[in-house]
């Protein structure tokens, strides 16, 4: 594949699948990778200098941005490389967070997924290459610490954890009325009735159970990802280029494969196109209605922003960028049941409906080795497990972990060489669920 079909895909999908080693690892390594020492953005002094040295610039156009390690520093810097949007926080104070800091913790003990040998918490922010990581428990931040060049008063790309906020908002919009989850997607957006998504329900589209053609193949240079890619891609095109100049023009384009509502497929169009949805509904872009709906009622510390496609058209799919305690917050009010900052930002029963999860047999057919018995709604993974634990994940190591029972989240940014979460999930997933039983104990 081409170096350009590597940049066009690189920004619009938020991958890093076009670096040497954009094969997938063994789960839980990063072999031939430096590791996160080595890596230290900071240590190795990308973009420092007025101007940086020949060799310590990091561009857009060229691809370096995506390159790891290079990737490790854009990942707190988007926006210096791109065209955003941002998401207002408003006007208003930040609705605080008390701190109750403990030092107990970087000690606890789990057991990786596939593995007989134990590790400790902190060992395993350094294996998932982490740019930073809060936890909360009982609404109370216990435990903070950033790396590289992630500052608190910084943001860091949310990648596929985007999905997750615009699959709260279209369950906001469900629960007071203004979404009907089993109207045709084609019902709001008629633009869409000749695609694969015009026949999709609603909720098909939520829960990523439509039947569409796209191939997330990145071996292969004529998979679907690549156009799509290519038309979210805000840099001017090449003049021979013919195909789509937006998400919005992509989307008319997508083709019909299987059936909907019989299986879980993860696709980032899926996204997009709910996004389109709910820009078409409220008359508000998803950067706005975030702003609107859920960053100012929520007493953020901190403007988010969104990555935009040439008509800017935030990119719905994975282009949001947080603050590590914002992205806290989020999940403090979604642990409360959609109630935080002395308000009632999403409704509870939307609350609700994501925590009991979806259909665990569609979940199944996806084949998610690593995930056994989880399901999927409304853009939010549920796991299921004994407390009841759901999340959002992005590529690269992003994730919110919310456990209802332990009264614990964790909000984590990361720059892990894999894209593919079978490369962190296996000290991930455990180290969670062992702080958070660490902390239930504690806190009896």
């Amino acid at each position: 594949m081409s170096a350009l079909a590597c940049r066009l895909l690189a920004l619009a999908l938020g991958l890093a699948l076009c670096s040497a080693r954009a094969a997938p690892e063994p789960a839980g390594v990063a072999s031939g990778f430096p590791d996160a020492q080595a890596s230290d953005p900071a240590r190795l002094g990308w973009m420092v200098g007025a101007p940086p040295p020949p060799d310590r610039i990091i561009r857009f156009e060229d691809g370096s941005y995506w390159r790891f390690p290079a990737l490790r520093w854009t990942a707190s810097n988007f926006r210096q490389l791109m065209p955003t949007v941002a998401v207002s926080r408003g006007l208003g104070p930040a609705a605080p967070l008390p701190v109750a800091l403990r030092e107990d913790l970087d000690g606890v003990r789990f057991t990786p997924l596939g593995t007989d040998r134990s590790m400790t918490w902190r060992q395993a922010l350094d294996a998932n290459y982490t740019d930073g990581i809060v936890v909360l428990h009982r609404g109370r931040i216990v435990y903070e610490r950033y790396f590289g060049v992630l500052e608190p008063d910084g943001q860091h790309g949310l990648m596929s954890v985007t999905k997750t906020f615009v699959g709260t908002l279209a369950a906001m919009l469900v629960a007071d009325g203004t979404l009907d989850p089993a109207r045709r997607v084609d019902h709001y957006v008629p633009e869409l009735a000749a695609s694969a998504f015009g026949s999709a329900t609603l909720r098909q589209l939520m829960d990523m159970t439509t039947g569409v053609k796209f191939s997330e193949d990145y071996a292969d240079p004529n998979a679907d990802v690549w156009a799509h890619g290519a038309a979210g891609n805000p840099l001017p095109k090449p003049q021979d280029y013919s195909g789509p100049r937006s998400y919005y023009e992509y989307l008319q384009t997508v083709k019909p494969q299987g059936v909907h509502g019989e299986a879980f497929h993860y696709r980032t169009v899926n996204t997009d196109a709910l996004g389109w949805v709910l820009a078409r509904v409220t008359g508000r872009s998803v950067a706005q209605l975030l702003s609107e709906r859920i960053w100012r009622p929520l007493g953020a510390e901190q403007d988010g922003y969104m990555s935009v496609d040439s008509t800017g058209t935030p990119f719905a799919g994975g282009g949001l960028n947080t603050g590590l305690r914002d992205l806290a917050r989020f999940g403090e009010m979604m642990r409360n049941d959609g109630r935080f900052n002395g308000r009632q930002i999403v409704p509870a029963a939307a609350v609700a409906d994501i925590r009991r999860g979806g259909r665990q047999a569609d979940f199944a057919k996806a084949g998610y080795a690593l995930l056994p018995g989880w399901s999927y709604r409304s853009m939010w993974w549920i796991t299921h497990n004994e407390h009841g634990a759901f999340a959002a994940r992005g590529v690269h190591g992003q994730a919110l972990y919310i456990d209802p029972k332990a009264e614990v989240v964790i909000a984590r940014f990361a720059s892990h060489p894999v894209a593919g979460n079978h490369a962190n999930d296996p000290t991930s997933l455990p180290a969670f669920h062992a702080l958070a039983r660490h902390l239930m104990q504690a806190g009896r």
